[in-house]
């Protein structure tokens, strides 16, 4: 599993972490992964398990692409890896790929490195022949990636900024309420497509569930292990817990227990924080 490529394509100044490409050695990976699918990659013998979506593939060379926002131990630790160098182990594709099908007028909605989850679904919704309008929304314009790739998949698109940097002021649900309140006065949308940190996917649902409008969220950030033996990716789906791993990671965003999830991933930020200030003495 070699790194074929590193490239750094955005850098939060105000947190000193910074976003990057690898391009990666995998071909029975390449070979079958699908939108909306992950792997699982661990950086060395000792390192947690990083769930990574697979953003592209090249099924020639055998290679496929992630994406990882360093900010936490382990991504930091696979930020440290650099061309050339190979990953210790690797495994997937892993969950349930996107469903592709012609629904109509889609749209999908990308927040922060989430952005990079929704680049192949994209591409995947508009060769099933939708119409598709991406809205895409980044902290500042520094931040915002994989713009001219989602361009190039979209037949609109519009992009905010919570600084107003970059496109207009304002979240993704600002646009997202706009772009529903025109289509009940011309063609209503079928299908919202929703991925980024987990207030944005909540405050999508929430809206979406007004307009009567059918919702998926993907939650596989959420992992540990990623085979449903650890529990620790449950999530709370009506009245059923569910495994993101497994499970998913797509869910209903409608019917996701948003509360008990925000609390439950906070659980363990204050080891987070504690191993990272160790590692930088």
């Amino acid at each position: 599993m070699k790194i074929l490529s590193k490239e750094i394509i955005a850098k939060d100044k105000d947190k000193d972490t910074q976003i990057t490409k690898f391009v990666v050695e995998a071909p029975l990976i390449a070979a079958k992964a699908q939108p909306g699918q992950f792997i699982v990659v661990m950086v060395s013998e000792e390192g947690e398990r990083i769930p990574l979506t697979v953003v592209d593939k090249d099924t020639t060379k055998g290679s496929i692409t992630l994406i990882v926002q360093e900010i936490g131990f382990s991504t930091k630790l696979l930020g440290g890896l650099n061309t050339g160098d190979s990953l210790y182990a690797l495994v997937g594709p892993m969950g349930h790929a996107t469903e592709m099908k012609k629904y109509g007028r889609v749209i999908i909605v990308g927040g922060g490195v989430g952005i990079a989850e929704i680049y192949p679904v994209a591409k995947g919704f508009k060769g099933a022949g939708n119409h598709l309008t991406t809205i895409l929304g980044a902290r500042t314009k520094d931040l915002l990636i994989l713009e001219e790739e989602l361009k190039a998949a979209s037949d609109e698109i519009h992009i905010v900024s919570d600084d107003g940097s970059y496109g207009k002021k304002g979240f993704v649900t600002d646009t997202l309420k706009e772009l529903l309140g025109q289509g009940l006065k011309t063609n209503n949308y079928e299908l919202i497509y929703a991925v980024g940190p987990i207030p944005m996917m909540k405050a999508v649902s929430n809206l979406t569930k007004e307009y009567n409008v059918k919702t998926i969220v993907s939650l596989n950030a959420l992992m540990v292990d990623a085979t449903g033996m650890c529990g620790g990716c449950r999530v709370k789906i009506a009245d059923e817990v569910k495994f993101s791993c497994v499970d998913g990671p797509e869910f209903d965003g409608h019917i996701v227990d948003w509360d008990e999830l925000e609390k439950r991933t906070k659980a363990y930020s204050d080891k987070e924080e504690h191993i990272c200030r160790l590692r930088q003495r």
